[in-house]
């Protein structure tokens, strides 16, 4: 069977399909947006705690305080913490919900198939018999196209607010990590914090119970009373009834952790240590400029506040008209031998045009509401660098007086220490009474103990410098020698 030529129609056809696919491939091949670099607050030119400007580069930042078990958590919840995961399903939400609004830059091409059979009834078309019913088939193959020309550029735009959302979430992902990593070192801190305290209330008790024997063959032989051995038993028990609390904190600790890790309580064993073994990390702030392009909660932001501004220029162009062509052509034909010859050729094209007259206030309300969210994101914005900067601040001088404060509560333990070592000694030469032994007992557990929360409220504000940094830098840094 020779082929027939294109006819006139079919030529029309193809260039108004060609026209449209060039049109959506070119509205999606427009150029990419790039993060605001303005509405930021005045910067200082360095922060006012900081002794030196010049920038720490931190790898794994946990690795910084010389715990393999704390490393190894930290890699841990990186991979099965449940927060994180969830966190990375809501950027695939966003960029979900990215792909189906830059969908709107291309045509939308489907493609339809029929085949039908009709049985009509000889009734319907005599009125007296014979009726004869009669049986028709009709087939049908078809291509159909519709693109709404973007002509002011409005479906770019909410395709660039996507966009801007997925990126946004990408960075929550990284904030919600980086506060997991510094929320387990916490704890681990806490836990390490416990058995110190632990240890030194069973070596408290261990030197009570000492001296509780001294007391007692004192009173044996006269010396002292039984006041004195009522006294010393009273502290014994004071020990040891600080022991549960101490036991439970571990325990909820190791909870806890396990919960960040993404793991049962059970299947989690720690081993934990003691504060005094962790290294001191040596960190420099750098700028308070390198902020905005370090910590993810102000990237966030930044982009969130990208969005809403794109949103309001989108709610703008919806004033303006809109185009849409649509194209169809298919295939019909009664029988199937013909379905595919030109002659069963059925084409349409069409153009439409809307442009809103009245709708009761409903786009201006609209842009209104975008034009609100935009400010509202400005200001959320400017809000979290000041937060960053205020953090960084707070944590470097929580890090200064808190290495003060452990200096000097050194030096109170080792006093309380020297000051306990005279009194047993001349408790043993019956040159002081016993009230004079328990009040210097009480004097270096409380010492002892206060030294330990000292530690611990040390490392603590370091990991909140590294939080209020970002983290998470590429090269690692030195760090001081363990602390004797």
């Amino acid at each position: 069977m020779p082929v027939c030529p294109p006819r006139p129609a079919q030529n029309r056809l193809r260039a108004v399909l060609a026209a449209v696919l060039v049109a959506g491939l070119t509205a999606a091949c427009a150029p990419d947006f790039v993060p605001l670099e303005g509405d930021t607050p005045e910067l200082p030119a360095a922060f006012a705690a900081a002794r030196r400007n010049d920038t720490s580069e931190i790898a794994q930042w946990p690795d910084l305080f010389g715990s393999t078990e704390l490393s190894a958590l930290a890699r841990a919840a990186a991979e099965g913490n449940l927060d994180i995961a969830a966190a990375a399903a809501r950027i695939r939400q966003a960029e979900g919900a990215a792909q189906v609004a830059g969908a709107n830059l291309f045509p939308e091409i489907s493609g339809a198939q029929g085949a039908s059979r009709t049985l009509s009834p000889g009734t319907m078309r005599a009125a007296n018999p014979p009726f004869n019913r009669t049986a028709t088939n009709s087939f049908s193959l078809g291509l159909s196209a519709s693109y709404m020309l973007d002509l002011f550029g409005r479906e770019r735009l909410l395709a660039q607010t996507a966009q801007a959302d997925a990126i946004a979430a990408q960075f929550d992902r990284e904030t919600i990590a980086l506060a997991t990593t510094a929320s387990l070192s916490n704890l681990y801190f806490q836990l390490l914090a416990a058995q110190d305290r632990r240890r030194l209330a069973l070596d408290n008790i261990r030197n009570a119970e000492q001296v509780l024997e001294a007391i007692r063959a004192r009173a044996e032989v006269g010396t002292a009373t039984e006041l004195d051995v009522a006294q010393q038993e009273g502290v014994v028990a004071s020990q040891r009834a600080s022991i549960p609390a101490l036991e439970q904190a571990i325990a909820q600790n190791r909870n806890l952790i396990a919960v960040l890790t993404g793991a049962t309580p059970e299947n989690v064993r720690l081993t934990g240590g003691t504060l005094r073994a962790l290294r001191t990390p040596i960190v420099q702030p750098g700028l308070p400029s390198d902020l905005l392009a370090r910590r993810p909660d102000i990237a966030s932001a930044e982009w969130r506040l990208v969005a809403e501004r794109a949103n309001v220029e989108a709610a703008r162009r919806a004033f303006l008209p809109s185009i849409t062509l649509t194209a169809s052509g298919s295939f019909q034909s009664v029988a199937f031998k013909n379905l595919m010859r030109p002659d069963a050729l059925a084409a349409s094209l069409a153009q439409g045009l809307t442009q809103p007259i009245f709708d009761g206030g409903a786009l201006s309300g609209k842009l209104r509401q975008a034009e609100g969210r935009e400010i509202e994101s400005l200001q959320t914005y400017r809000k979290t660098i000041l937060t960053a900067l205020s953090d960084v601040e707070n944590a470097l001088i929580a890090i200064e007086q808190t290495m003060k404060h452990e200096r000097l509560q050194a030096q109170v333990v080792a006093t309380a220490q020297r000051a306990q070592s005279i009194t047993a000694e001349r408790l043993r030469e019956g040159t002081i009474d016993v009230v004079t032994l328990l009040n210097t007992q009480l004097t270096l557990f409380q010492a002892q103990d206060q030294l330990t929360q000292v530690r611990l409220q040390k490392v603590q504000a370091y990991v909140s410098l590294f939080q209020a940094l970002g983290g998470g830098w590429s090269r690692p840094m030195k760090t001081a020698e363990a602390q004797p």
